[in-house]
């Protein structure tokens, strides 16, 4: 996390280095990420980063810290479409609406899904919590499912958890890729088109889940 001395700095200059953060992660991922463009973007002295940061670790969790309260207040916001909504019918909501967050904050979003997903720091020590927390939460939701009598009790809560995680992973990364390719990011995600293709994509996920061990088991 930032030190007091950036925090002290000025709402212009803090989102100066802000945006030039950014610009870097998504350019260039973290392993090639160079603290030296940072500084030259942002204008400042590299002594005054280091006053600032501890390093690029530093930097890039901040900006993460940045999105996930941005994401916590657009939830805040958002309510399923109905009450009566089956286990999978809110967690395709959750996706895209999710989705809908992402194309508001493409080029944030870029940074964080490049470093993460891309380059695969989510599933490292470094940020574990995080990754945990989603797992917590799906485990939860298949648990439920289960209960509800929409999941098989015989299938394997962790692997459906792995396959819920994966997938959910491999479709933002597609639909935000894609997105980056458009005039209008938003306009494009929210389109009849992308959401059928979402739809579809989680068609997949959801309906390989449903399928009981026990009917895969005669069909092999």
């Amino acid at each position: 996390m930032p030190k007091q001395t950036f925090l002290n700095l000025p709402e212009q200059k803090r989102q100066i280095i802000i945006n030039a953060a950014v610009d870097e992660f998504a350019g260039f991922g973290f392993d090639a990420s160079s603290i030296n463009r940072i500084v030259a973007n942002s204008k400042i002295s590299k002594g005054s980063f280091y006053q600032y940061f501890e390093d690029k670790m530093d930097v890039f969790k901040y900006l993460l810290s940045l999105l996930i309260n941005e994401k916590m207040e657009f939830f805040k916001a958002k309510h399923p479409p109905s009450s009566n909504m089956d286990t999978f019918g809110y967690f395709r909501w959750m996706v895209k609406a999710g989705m809908e967050f992402n194309s508001a904050y493409p080029r944030m979003t870029q940074a964080v899904t490049r470093v993460l997903l891309v380059e695969g720091l989510y599933y490292g020590k470094n940020f574990i919590q995080y990754h945990q927390l989603t797992t917590d939460t799906l485990s939860t939701m298949i648990r439920q499912a289960m209960k509800n009598g929409e999941v098989d009790p015989s299938v394997d809560v962790e692997l459906a958890v792995m396959v819920m995680d994966v997938w959910t992973t491999a479709i933002t990364t597609y639909i935000l890729q894609e997105g980056m390719k458009q005039k209008d990011i938003l306009k494009w995600v929210r389109s009849a088109k992308t959401q059928e293709k979402i739809d579809k994509l989680l068609y997949v996920m959801e309906y390989g889940l449903r399928k009981t061990e026990s009917q895969f088991v005669r069909q092999i």
